[in-house]
């Protein structure tokens, strides 16, 4: 069976361990959908369409990647997208508690057969966060440890 993995989050933006976790998923699943997720309620950096294209940029290397919008609630993109796997990345055990919460919810609302799969951060980006990544590129830090080069220019681009 071939297996159709999405990982979710707001990517704003996305960062060096954002991709890695991409990128390593990519090696495992047959299919990868990067869902880029919309919440009106919060204030983004960049607007859906940026980070849906800036995602689209920053993997196009990868052949079985694909970027689309998650809205409403996740349990349905994922049961009327045909996902057997909900793949969710780990830096730290504060992650994996918050994480496993939402699994064992989302267990009760996916289809039987989809399960949560979880990454654990390589080393060198388990202390990236996007909202890290937001600070200190717009305090003019050296973000080129945070996120992919194009994000950086990007992101310098909107903070002139």
């Amino acid at each position: 069976m071939a297996t159709k993995a999405l990982y979710a989050g707001s990517f704003d933006p996305v960062t060096l361990g954002h991709l890695d976790l991409i990128e390593r998923a990519a090696n495992i699943f047959d299919e990868v959908v990067v869902g880029v997720v919309v919440n009106l309620e919060k204030h983004t950096f960049f607007t859906f369409e940026e980070r849906k294209q800036m995602l689209r940029k920053v993997t196009e290397h990868l052949p079985n990647v694909s970027v689309d919008m998650c809205n409403g609630l996740l349990a349905d993109y994922v049961n009327a997208n045909g996902f057997n796997v909900v793949l969710r990345g780990l830096r730290s055990t504060a992650d994996f508690d918050s994480e496993q919460s939402m699994a064992q919810l989302h267990k009760h609302l996916y289809n039987e057969n989809v399960e949560t799969v979880f990454l654990m951060a390589d080393a060198k980006y388990a202390f990236i966060s996007s909202t890290m990544a937001k600070q200190v590129i717009s305090l003019g830090g050296d973000g080129s440890v945070l996120v992919p080069p194009y994000i950086l220019e990007e992101m310098k681009r909107r903070v002139k």
